[in-house]
């Protein structure tokens, strides 16, 4: 059965709703809903796939992606291209690039990604699955 949908806590929801509302549309998702105490995208066009929803957090201190909880969230997208201009928009928005756009020989291939961090320091990624630009 496929993932319904994502919540992730966000440290500054106005900060959070700027940030995403830059990058997912860039990334194929679409708003779902906007609330004062949330808000969440969906993929574009009707295709099917993982809703996410971004909430205020409850308690406040620092993330680590090395700590129990969410890892990180990887975005598939159609072209090496994508991935390319994911970063490009990344970095536009001030995130702090981890890996540059490359071939991660260390997985199954064709994989072509990059990682970032967004605002609260939770690692994304753009990864195409396929050799072409």
């Amino acid at each position: 059965m496929p993932l319904g949908h994502l919540g992730v806590n966000v440290s500054d929801l106005d900060a959070a709703r700027r940030y995403y509302g830059a990058l997912l549309p860039a990334l194929r998702f679409e708003p779902f809903l906007d609330h004062v105490d949330e808000f969440a995208y969906r993929p574009a066009g009707g295709k099917p796939g993982t809703y996410l929803f971004f909430y205020p957090s409850e308690r406040p201190g620092p993330y680590s992606r090395r700590s129990t909880g969410l890892q990180h969230l990887a975005f598939a997208v159609p072209t090496r291209g994508d991935v390319v201009r994911a970063h490009d928009l990344a970095v536009s928005l001030g995130s702090v690039v981890v890996e540059e756009p490359k071939v991660f020989p260390q997985y199954p291939q064709p994989y072509f990604a990059c990682f970032w961090e967004d605002p609260d320091g939770f690692l994304l990624e753009a990864v195409c699955h396929h050799d072409r630009d």
